[in-house]
């Protein structure tokens, strides 16, 4: 068989909040019920995710995820940023809901994580992996990326990155963009 489809069925707590989430990145909805169980439909050009609303769920102990193949996830990632700068006034990086920076994770390919108002984990992930890395900082920021944006323990990566920038001798590539990402981590742990 060829051609199939599958699309992920997620809670939230509520469809019109989810509703209003994605929309705002660029999603529509393509079906809509309340009754006899709220359940939406969105889609954005391929990328379709389906919502059911459940009494009782708590976004902050979710462990729903799903993951989204794309050639090239800047394009995405820009248009997901635009749409919440536009609804927002910034990206949302803390919190729930909240949206990672692409980067380079431990398993060889770049992405961001969108965390939406359900505590659904949308992972969005370049299609090729990438060479290896050329620097201990580069090595730092992929095992930062990987507890901070696909486990959750942005403490821990903190740590991580930070002790990578302090030994850096300021001739690393990557050094202006892990130090971003430090500040970002920052933000992430603030009150935490």
């Amino acid at each position: 068989m060829a051609n199939e489809l599958t699309i992920p069925l997620l809670p939230c707590r509520d469809i019109d909040e989810i509703a209003t989430f994605y929309e705002m990145l660029g999603f529509a909805p393509t079906y809509r019920q309340t009754r006899p169980n709220p359940y939406i439909a969105l889609r954005r050009e391929d990328i379709n995710l389906h919502f059911y609303g459940m009494d009782g769920h708590v976004p902050e102990h979710s462990h729903s995820s799903c993951l989204i193949i794309v050639q090239d996830t800047g394009p995405l990632f820009e248009a997901f940023a635009a749409g919440m700068r536009a609804v927002h006034g910034k990206l949302l990086v803390s919190g729930i809901p909240r949206m990672t920076r692409p980067r380079l994770r431990n398993d060889r390919y770049t992405g961001f994580t969108v965390i939406d108002p359900g505590g659904n984990w949308i992972r969005v992930n370049k299609s090729t992996q990438e060479p290896e890395p050329s620097t201990k900082l580069a090595r730092a920021m992929e095992n930062a990326a990987r507890l901070a944006d696909a486990k959750g323990d942005e403490h821990q990566a903190l740590k991580i990155l930070e002790g990578a920038i302090n030994q850096a001798d300021g001739s690393e590539p990557e050094l202006r963009d892990a130090k971003a990402f430090r500040d970002e981590l920052v933000e992430r742990t603030a009150g935490t």
